[in-house]
């Protein structure tokens, strides 16, 4: 195991390629649940508790079910000439996967946090739509990353999502005290925020990691 490629992709995810500032995906929660620092968190350790679970399981489907590779279960059950290719299912298989990883979150959030439950309202289930999700999964493929490496980095991509969500809840709510002007509340100050932090965040886009 690359210890330094771990941490590359870690801290690549998190600073560099942020789903929200670089890739922005995940923008609809992500301006809908900043408006209170408990929401945010909420939010927050809920994605990063689906993107984790969800980058795991849809690794495994892609590579021991979907992929035409020897691994593929398939083709050790039932034989043939050649492993079957059925990657062109992957999309609706992840999609699958992450819906059922969210239902089983809106449950555990409701049983033991009513008050979070109720404060994060139409955003917990969206988070079956939330594109992070879906991306990091495609992206794990994509870049063809080992098992290992696609849990780091779920795990490492809600950390970032959660510390945009974090470090704009913080901004919202110093935003309720200042003077505004009117045609600037709510909203529309809350995209230049969200713009001004994409641009500082640019700035570790200089850092070099790896060789």
């Amino acid at each position: 195991m690359d210890l330094q490629n771990l941490l590359v992709i870690s801290l690549g995810v998190i600073f560099i390629n942020n789903f929200v500032f670089a890739r922005f995906l995940g923008i609809c929660p992500y301006i809908g649940v900043s408006k209170q620092l408990d929401s945010a968190i909420g939010m927050g350790a809920a994605v990063t508790f689906v993107l984790t679970l969800a980058s795991t399981v849809t690794w495994l489907i892609y590579t021991y079910l979907l992929s035409p590779s020897p691994a593929n279960l398939f083709f050790k059950l039932f034989g043939g000439s050649a492993p079957p290719d059925l990657t062109f299912l992957k999309t609706i298989a992840f999609i699958l996967v992450i819906a059922a990883l969210v239902q089983f979150v809106e449950m555990v959030i409701q049983k033991t946090s009513p008050a979070l439950y109720k404060s994060l309202g139409i955003y917990l289930p969206l988070i079956t739509t939330n594109c992070a999700i879906l991306g990091a999964a495609l992206l794990n493929i994509d870049q063809g990353y080992t098992f290992i490496e696609s849990v780091v980095h779920g795990i490492s991509a809600g950390i970032g999502f959660a510390l945009a969500l974090l470090l704009m809840a913080g901004i919202r709510e110093k935003l309720e005290m200042a003077e505004v002007p009117k045609a600037m509340k709510g909203i529309p100050i809350a995209f230049i925020m969200a713009g001004l932090m994409a641009i500082a965040f640019l700035g570790f886009s200089g850092l070099k990691l790896g060789n």
